[in-house]
C-alpha cells in the first residue's frame, strides 16, 4: 500500500525556503571567486582552445586544428614535452609523497619541541623554493669553478674542466628532480604530520596485544588506514604540484625554452606559446590537455584513498 507525499503547507513552504536560502548565503562566498577564478577561466580556456587567438586580433575559430596539431605535428611536445612530463611526475609525484610521508612518520616520534623546529625548517623549502633555488641551488651548480659540486669534483680529482650542469641537457632533468623533491614538503606534508598525530593511540595497543610485532606493520595496519582522508589530501597536492612546476627548470636555467628542451615540461609549453610566441589559442588546447591528464591522476588518487560508498542490500 502506497501513501501520498505529504504535502507542506504554505507556511511550511516558506520556513523551508528561508533556511534554503540561507544555507545558499553562506555558499556565495566560496561560490563567487569559485565561478570568478576557476570555473570561468577553465571555460574559457576550452573555448579559446577551438580557436586562433594572438591577443591582437579576435578569436578566429579553427575547430580542433590545436589538437591534431598538438599530437601530430608539434615534434617539441611528442619527442620532449610529453616524456620529459610524464618522467617527471612519475618520479616528483609519488617520490615527493613517499618521502613527505616518511618525515612526517618520523618526525611525529620526537618530542614536540624538536618536531615544531624540524617541521618549520622542512616546510620552509616550500614556502621560498624559487628564492632559494635561485639563490642557492644555482651557485652549488653554477657552471664554473666557483660552483659548489664542479669545486669539490676538481679537488677529488674527479674531472679536469668545469661541468655546465644547468646549461646542457645532460644532468639537467635529474638537478629538476632532485630540487623538485627537496622542495616537495609542503601543504600535504603538514596535513600528514596532523593526521599522524590524532591518530588514537589506544588503537596501536590493541594491535599490539592481538600480535603486532613491529613499526612496519604498525603503518601498514594502523596509521595509513586511520588516516585516508590526509592521505588522499596528500596525493592531490603532490599531483597538482608535480604537473605545476615546470617553473624550476625555467628558474634553474634562466630561460624558457631550457636546455635543449631537457627540462621543457607541459606548463612550459603553454609559457613559451601563450606569452613569448602570443599564441594563445594553441596555450589554451595545450591548458585543457593538461587539466585531463592531472583530472585522471586526481581520480586514481581517489581510488586508492577514497571512502568507499558500501551498498546497501
Amino acid at each position: 500500500m502506497t501513501t501520498k507525499p505529504h504535502r507542506l503547507s504554505k507556511r511550511e513552504e516558506k520556513a523551508r525556503l528561508k533556511r534554503d536560502a540561507g544555507a545558499y548565503a553562506l555558499l556565495v562566498p566560496y561560490a563567487l571567486p569559485f565561478i570568478l577564478f576557476i570555473l570561468m577561466p577553465v571555460v574559457m580556456a576550452m573555448g579559446l582552445s577551438f580557436t586562433y587567438f594572438d591577443v591582437i586580433n579576435p578569436p578566429s575559430f579553427t575547430g580542433f586544428l590545436n589538437y591534431i596539431t598538438l599530437f601530430t605535428q608539434d615534434t617539441v611536445f611528442l619527442k620532449n614535452v610529453l616524456p620529459n612530463t610524464f618522467l617527471y611526475a612519475l618520479v616528483v609525484g609519488p617520490g615527493g609523497y613517499v618521502l613527505s610521508f616518511l618525515i612526517a612518520w618520523m618526525l611525529t616520534q620526537l618530542p614536540k619541541g624538536p618536531r615544531t623546529v624540524l617541521a618549520l625548517a622542512v616546510y620552509t623549502p616550500s614556502m621560498l623554493g624559487s628564492v632559494f633555488i635561485g639563490v642557492v641551488w644555482r651557485a652549488i651548480f653554477s657552471g664554473d669553478q666557483r660552483g659548489i659540486v664542479n669545486y669539490l669534483l676538481m679537488e677529488l680529482g674527479v674531472i679536469d674542466q668545469p661541468l655546465q650542469f644547468l646549461l646542457t641537457p645532460n644532468h639537467f632533468m635529474g638537478i629538476m628532480i632532485l630540487v623538485s623533491l627537496w622542495s616537495a614538503m609542503g601543504i600535504g606534508f603538514l596535513a600528514m604530520i596532523s593526521g599522524i598525530l590524532n591518530i588514537n593511540q589506544e588503537l596501536y595497543e590493541a594491535a599490539y596485544v592481538d600480535g603486532m610485532r613491529n613499526r612496519f606493520q604498525e603503518i601498514i595496519y594502523i596509521t595509513v588506514p586511520s588516516m585516508k582522508p590526509q592521505m588522499l589530501f596528500g596525493a592531490v597536492m603532490a599531483i597538482v604540484n608535480a604537473f605545476n612546476m615546470g617553473w624550476i627548470g625555467v628558474t634553474l636555467s634562466g630561460a624558457n625554452p631550457t636546455p635543449e628542451y631537457s627540462g621543457q615540461l607541459i606548463t612550459n609549453h603553454i609559457d613559451d606559446f601563450g606569452f613569448i610566441r602570443y599564441e594563445m589559442g594553441y596555450a589554451a588546447a595545450l591548458s585543457v590537455v593538461l587539466l585531463m591528464v592531472v583530472y585522471l591522476f586526481n581520480r586514481l588518487a581517489h581510488r586508492f584513498f577514497g571512502e568507499r560508498e558500501e551498498v546497501e542490500s
